[in-house]
């Protein structure tokens, strides 16, 4: 993936001018500089802008100082500005800003929230052309999860805790979570397992699942035919028996012609396999008279029954209007007693006067209304005791005639085992021939040319196909020859190092995500080498040999490398020894070891012609690695020249 750093951007706090560090594309750029100058921050800051989960950039005077940090990176599209906010005390901060185009400007002033690190992420994986697909579709691991270019990090960063570090080879693999992550994502990173193998992968699996669900319903279907045809000769028979077939046919012996009667069998005419009513000796047309009237006869005790019941409703809603009417006269019965009572001459009611006498006037007509009323409830509710009487007896008369139809129909049934036959004959030549044409219908669907089948064969054909594009041992085959070839280029640079055995080929492991130096009387894992000097000497061979495998074609793998610090195996206490450094090694020898590395990294970049970039950040100076091919000074750092300027701290 072409892919090369160009700015990287620090916008302080203060509104000062920002702080731009320029960078060479397909070029060792050096930064090389004294302790505390923050040579080690800039690993952090670009993966920070790069959208890192936490920030690892080092608190203090470097975020204190700090609002933004940015990169200005050249890709296949054109140049893009990646930059994130500082986050404070949080651990990180999504707020992020983009700018693209064939060059873009970088802001004077701290740039505004315009994206999320999650939009940039997404962008980054489009922009390497990584698969949408999770590695392993049968799988909820996240370990097995698509591969994603935070992933693809791990080989262009190297730290200075793992640049010469005998347990860990690449970047973030001292975690348990990215470790295993890591080794998930080998085959794909080393193109055993390519986009279109994954998508195969994929449709494979979906393939598997239909193809295994068409397979069992085809095994049920011919278990169920096998077993029904070892009763195919009996069935023929019943067919006979039930006059689906004629009296005289004969039971073949081949199967396709049983299976030919069997069909005859259930495409005839049911109707002309019943029992007539002519030959069961009138019996049967009794009874159907007999079903006919049984019919009628509760169709007529329905009605009946229904009528008697809605007046009988009708009655009970007369007795209680009639009790109504009762406690309206009763109360109503004052007046009558109050008209006595205005007669007498002593009575205070004659003071009432005239309008007390017109009210009681009026409540004895109110009195004689209610009387009228109940006169004349007592002849409606006898006339409706005689309709309710009628439709009982109707009721009774209907119920009788059904009882006596149903006694002769029972009677008849008893009489005739003959009758009781016909009356289940219909019904089993029905089953029969429901059952006969379903197992012939299974049957069909399990022979060669069948719907089933045919949908079996040709999800198996499509499986057959993807397996040619995909299959654990083409991925395996691939991984090898990968791996092969890797191992081959590491060979070829190691003798351009300080290592103790340079040609000693090595066997990467994947699985352990370490090497294996290979002698001939014995296999030595990377931690079990002594010496920092072995351990630099396979991390710079081992990344640069990647790096050269990954550039054959086009790959997802950012075609940049960040080495930080790599000359502290030999000088960990900086350059001011003038005889010897603390390793006891003259100190020619260990610049010409410091010199060796900076040459085989400019080497590769000049191999790659300007495919490849690297950023180493050291100590040394042009002293150690001035004059060699492809590698370019970018800032010395020394004095008050920092990354952070002094004036941004006043």
């Amino acid at each position: 993936m072409h892919f090369q750093i160009l700015r990287l951007i620090l916008w302080p706090k203060n509104g000062s001018t920002p702080r731009v560090i320029k960078f060479e594309p397909g070029m060792v750029n050096v930064i090389s500089g004294s302790s505390k100058t923050g040579k080690s921050a800039v690993i952090p800051i670009i993966d920070y802008c790069l959208g890192s989960g936490k920030c690892s950039i080092p608190v203090g005077t470097i975020r204190t100082a700090c609002a933004w940090f940015g990169l200005v990176i050249e890709t296949l599209e054109g140049q893009k500005l990646l930059a994130r906010r500082e986050p404070g005390d949080a651990r990180q901060t999504g707020d992020m800003f983009i700018a693209e185009g064939d060059t873009v400007d970088i802001p004077v002033q701290a740039p505004e929230r315009n994206t999320t690190a999650d939009a940039v992420k997404r962008k980054l994986d489009t922009l390497a052309g990584l698969s949408q697909l999770g590695l392993d579709p049968n799988s909820d691991s996240g370990f097995q999860s698509r591969v994603s270019f935070r992933d693809l990090l791990a080989f262009t960063f190297q730290p200075q805790y793992i640049v010469a570090n005998p347990m860990v080879l690449f970047f973030n693999a001292d975690t348990s979570e990215h470790r295993e992550k890591l080794k998930a994502i080998f085959p794909y990173v080393i193109g055993a397992l390519t986009p279109d193998m994954l998508l195969a992968k994929w449709e494979i699996d979906r393939l598997q699942r239909e193809a295994r669900r068409k397979q069992s319903a085809l095994d049920a279907a011919r278990k169920a035919v096998n077993a029904w045809q070892l009763e195919t000769q009996a069935r023929l028979r019943q067919a006979i028996e039930l006059g689906l077939l004629p009296p005289n046919t004969a039971i073949p012996d081949e199967w396709p012609d049983i299976i030919d009667l069997l069909r005859k069998a259930a495409e005839a005419d049911t109707r002309q396999a019943f029992t007539t009513v002519d030959s069961i000796d009138g019996t049967l047309a009794r009874l159907q008279e007999l079903r006919q009237a049984e019919s009628e006869a509760a169709a007529t005790l329905g009605e009946k029954r229904q009528a008697y019941n809605e007046l009988q409703r009708l009655l009970v809603s007369s007795s209680s209007y009639g009790d109504a009417i009762l406690i309206q006269r009763d109360r109503l019965n004052i007046s009558e007693w109050l008209r006595g009572r205005a007669g007498a001459s002593n009575d205070p009611l004659v003071a009432l006067g005239t309008v007390g006498r017109t009210k009681l006037d009026t409540l004895s007509q109110a009195l004689a209304g209610i009387e009228i009323e109940i006169r004349s409830q007592p002849s409606l509710s006898h006339t409706f005791e005689k309709e309710r009487l009628r439709l009982r007896s109707d009721v009774e008369e209907a119920t009788a005639r059904l009882t006596g139809v149903r006694q002769e129909i029972s009677l008849l049934e008893q009489k005739s085992k003959e009758v009781q036959d016909a009356l289940f004959r219909q019904d089993r030549i029905e089953r029969f021939v429901g059952g006969l044409q379903q197992a012939l219908t299974s049957l069909d669907r399990t022979q060669e040319g069948s719907d089933l089948a045919t949908e079996l064969q040709r999800l198996l054909e499509q499986i057959s196909d993807l397996r040619k594009v995909y299959s654990e041992r083409e991925v395996e085959r691939k991984m090898r020859n990968a791996l092969q070839i890797i191992q081959t280029m590491t060979s070829t640079i190691l003798p351009l190092l300080d290592a103790e055995w340079p040609n000693a080929p090595i066997e990467l492991l994947t699985d352990d995500l370490t090497i294996k130096v290979i002698h001939t009387d014995r296999s030595d894992y990377l931690w079990e080498i002594g010496s920092g000097a072995n351990w630099l000497a396979y991390h710079v061979a081992v990344t640069l040999a990647l790096q050269r495998f990954f550039l054959k074609g086009f790959h997802a793998v950012p075609s940049l490398l960040i080495y930080d610090q790599p000359s502290q195996v030999y000088f960990p206490r900086g350059f001011s020894d003038d005889e010897k450094s603390v390793t006891g090694r003259e100190r020619d020898k260990d610049v010409a070891a410091v010199r060796s590395v900076f040459d085989a990294i400019g080497k590769e970049v000049i191999r790659s012609e300007g495919r490849l970039q690297a950023i180493v950040l050291d100590h040394a100076g042009t002293d150690v690695w001035g004059g060699l091919p492809g590698v370019h000074l970018t800032e010395e750092w020394r004095d008050d020249l920092k990354l952070v300027p002094v004036e941004w701290l006043a």
